[in-house]
């Protein structure tokens, strides 16, 4: 799976928008920014698999992230 298949680049900026309040000083969310969540979320999911798997599960749950 390649940078952009996990995340949605328009909704970073949604949400981004919405964490800000009504102060909104942050505009605009760099490229990189969607490649750098991928990478988190990728990991996180990664981690998560091992702890479903050393649980002898093969189902990922959320207690496992």
């Amino acid at each position: 799976m390649g940078a952009g298949d996990l995340i949605v680049k328009s909704n970073i900026k949604k949400v981004v928008r919405e964490l800000q309040g009504k102060e909104e000083e942050i505009t605009s969310v760099a490229e990189e920014v969607s490649i750098a969540l991928e990478r988190k979320v990728e990991n996180i999911l990664s981690e998560g698999i091992k702890r479903a798997k050393a649980n002898q599960r093969r189902t990922l749950q959320a207690r496992d992230l």
